[in-house]
């Protein structure tokens, strides 16, 4: 009996805590994305023993209030009450269309880095939590230590330590590479465009996520290559029915996807799907080129694997770059040509000759010193955070038929405004009140996305919020 009240004096305890920090959730205290209190914090000041916190932890997750993140703590859960309905997707599979968004493109780039502006359009880093002090003490000691080799071309493969590094680190991915097997690049745009260059045609057609990023558009338009856009779930990816079906129908030349955390629309292609999607290309020989540049910005563990993981063909080609991750002024991306490497490092002898020297060694003496991870914590608990907030604002201050994407990773939102909005008016108007958004034009050659919209949710400010009310009243204006 003794025992017996005692374990029933336990269980009240715990529901007490668990109800104490639930309180503090609803009331606002800790916000989606936040670290809550570690279990010996709460122990000591609540004076209750580590494992009745624990219990009260673990109830709070069971009611999906919280989450556990390994060597990290609990934090709230970004799926929370706020979530409006994601958004719709198409449901059939365009013909190949010929692309021609320069000029909008070239429009909205002129203000997208304009700093007189609330920068919500362009899919920039938070520079706050970008290693810059650490960066420049390292360049600063490379140009005493190595000034002659850094101002020398390198060769058109890339600095070896930096390939090297990549290797290590992409074996989280499920990779097995050899720094041999990779291509450093001019970002991660020009991995792109030598991956088209390399099995495409002007006139050629490459199937598409659809919406996809718009400076992939620009590339292939700039090839005169045709775009094929297939259905793509704000969650789960392209469809595999629907590029199954669009292979057999038309001869596709390559197919381009961004496999974790897509730019626009956040998502993430689940790992046994990304097998499938190798699978059904190694069919067809047809050639992969796979985009990863958001795939270490996870918010939950584990970090997602990628289409190459699962190559035994060499059809993958695997594009990535650090320029959302550490320094997206350093330009330095990387590629995994799988079985055309020789094409892939000529075409960068002809393009570039090489990437740049210093930018290379830098990023391998930081990734080389250990600090990386520390750094990636705090880039995922920040931008966890920032969406998490920028989505309750959306809700708060958009109208109620607005749905939006839900991204466990990344930074971006996509928002589908009701069906009588004008995404390229509310730009408009957005930039006579100091705001600059993208318009969902730009992500598609069909133009299909006129009611969308892609926020950038990396920072979180007073001035933010103000801007996304701005932006509410702007949408409400449309529709009244």
């Amino acid at each position: 009996m003794g025992n017996r009240q005692l374990s029933q004096k336990t269980a009240k305890l715990y529901e007490q805590i668990a109800d104490h920090v639930a309180g503090l959730i609803d009331g606002g205290t800790f916000r989606p994305g936040e670290r809550i209190p570690s279990l010996r914090q709460l122990s000591t000041q609540k004076r209750v023993s580590v494992s009745t916190v624990l219990q009260a932890y673990s109830l709070l997750e069971d009611h999906g209030l919280i989450e556990a993140r390994p060597q990290s703590g609990y934090y709230v859960k970004t799926k929370s009450p706020y979530s409006c309905p994601e958004p719709e997707i198409s449901t059939t599979v365009s013909d190949p269309t010929e692309i021609s968004i320069q000029e909008l493109t070239m429009m909205v780039m002129h203000d997208l880095f304009n700093p007189n502006l609330v920068q919500l359009g362009a899919a920039a880093p938070n520079p706050a939590v970008l290693p810059t002090g650490k960066l420049n003490r390292i360049l600063a000691s490379l140009t005493r230590r190595k000034g002659d080799f850094g101002i020398q071309y390198d060769i058109p493969s890339g600095y070896k330590d930096l390939r090297v590094q990549i290797a290590r680190h992409m074996v989280k991915a499920g990779c097995s590479l050899k720094p041999g097997d990779i291509i450093t690049t001019t970002g991660c745009i020009e991995a792109i465009d030598l991956c088209l260059r390399a099995v495409c045609r002007p006139g050629d057609t490459v199937a598409i996520e659809s919406p996809t990023y718009f400076g992939i558009l620009q590339s292939m338009e700039a090839m005169g290559l045709q775009a094929l856009e297939i259905p793509t779930h704000p969650r789960d990816g392209i469809s595999l029915e629907a590029l199954g079906f669009a292979i057999e129908q038309t001869p596709v030349k390559a197919c381009l996807v961004i496999s974790n955390f897509n730019n626009p629309i956040g998502s993430c292609i689940p790992d046994e799907k990304k097998k499938s999607l190798v699978q059904l290309i190694g069919e067809h020989e047809i050639p992969l080129i796979e985009v990863d540049v958001c795939g270490e910005i996870y918010f939950s563990e584990p970090r997602p694997s990628v289409c190459k993981a699962y190559d035994e063909k060499g059809l993958v080609m695997l594009c990535s770059s650090f320029s959302k991750t550490i320094a997206p002024g350093y330009r330095v991306g990387w590629v995994t040509p799988g079985r055309i490497s020789s094409t892939i490092e000529w075409l960068k002898f002809t393009s570039s000759i090489a990437t740049a020297t210093f930018p290379q060694l830098a990023l391998a003496e930081f990734l080389d010193r250990g600090g990386y991870e520390h750094h990636m914590k705090r880039v995922r608990r920040t931008y966890a955070h920032n969406v998490a907030r920028m989505s309750e604002a959306v809700v708060r201050y958009f109208p109620e038929e607005t749905r939006a994407t839900r991204p466990t990773g990344g930074f971006l939102l996509w928002v589908q405004l009701p069906k009588s909005v004008d995404s390229l008016v509310l730009y408009k108007q957005a930039l006579r009140s100091g705001i600059t958004l993208s318009p969902g034009d730009m992500f598609s050659s069909t133009r299909r996305y006129r009611n969308f919209v892609r926020l950038n949710a990396a920072c979180w400010t007073d001035e933010i919020e103000r801007a996304i009310a701005r932006l509410g009243d702007l949408i409400k204006g449309q529709i009244n």
